[in-house]
């Protein structure tokens, strides 16, 4: 990871420290509880999956090894050696591809669910950074509902991006490079948080989500560093409930250091 990327893993941290300030904190509530609900289930079925595998695994091996396309027949107790041979490889593999999968999948419904709950946040956190600078517009429920269908639209287009080069990335589990799609798949997933999360100040300024793309893509290394810390976090159990709030405050300082006037510096 180079210094810029550094430099934009650090703003996690910050974003935790910017949810409790006054005049913020009072936004984090939703998004948290959201989170929770969704990421406490997405915790309970990763280790459920990790559980099937593994009873299941010796014996999906056994089949393969002995079946008709082999021309060779191993005993029991050589599949055994097999198996135990590769633990160290197999199961680090399976791990990191079953909780980069779970927890973005259900974090991706936490964000499309939280996404006006979220806009609102990063309002705030930018309304704190820009200190008298930038007003963030006083609450309205019937403005609040009038934005979610247009929120709620935003998503749709961060999926119509994330799809196709998912379903690549899937391709490529059927070609040499197979062993390394779980730093692939999680590499991929990282850029497409830090999509997720900065694009809410973005949205908060009328920008086009195609305008954030273009944004990003004059500088990715500190959004890129930034996103696969938040990947990595949320692939901790516990923790990662406090993932999204922190994200979107960590992601709106990120944005207003670097992005805010359209030029990624």
């Amino acid at each position: 990871m180079n210094s810029e990327s550094f430099k934009g893993a650090q703003y996690l941290s910050k974003g935790f420290h910017l949810v409790w300030q006054p005049g913020i904190k009072r936004f984090v509530f939703v998004p948290l509880i959201i989170n929770f609900i969704l990421l406490s289930i997405a915790t309970f079925y990763a280790f459920d999956v990790i559980g099937d595998w593994y009873t299941s695994l010796p014996q999906w091996l056994s089949a393969q090894v002995n079946s008709e396309h082999w021309y060779i027949s191993w005993p029991a107790s050589g599949l055994d050696w097999l198996v135990n041979a590769l633990d160290w490889l197999l199961w680090p593999l399976i791990v990191i591809s079953v909780f980069v999968t779970v927890f973005f999948v259900f974090g991706f419904i936490a964000n499309w669910i939280a996404a006006p709950f979220n806009g609102l946040l990063s309002e705030a956190v930018e309304a704190h950074l820009a200190k008298g600078d930038y007003q963030a517009e006083d609450f309205k429920l019937s403005e609040f509902l009038k934005d979610v269908p247009r929120l709620l639209a935003r998503e749709w287009k961060k999926l119509a991006y994330y799809l196709p080069r998912a379903l690549f990335c899937l391709v490529l589990l059927f070609t040499p490079i197979s062993p390394l799609m779980p730093i692939i798949w999680f590499m991929f997933n990282g850029w497409m948080s830090a999509i997720q999360y900065i694009d809410y100040p973005e949205d908060n300024h009328k920008r086009t989500f195609q305008q954030t793309l273009s944004n990003l893509k004059q500088n990715k290394r500190g959004p890129f560093g930034f996103g696969l810390t938040v990947m990595l976090f949320t692939m901790v159990p516990v923790v990662n409930i406090l993932v999204m709030p922190v994200a979107v405050a960590g992601a709106t300082n990120l944005w207003y250091d670097n992005y805010r006037d359209g030029n990624g510096q």
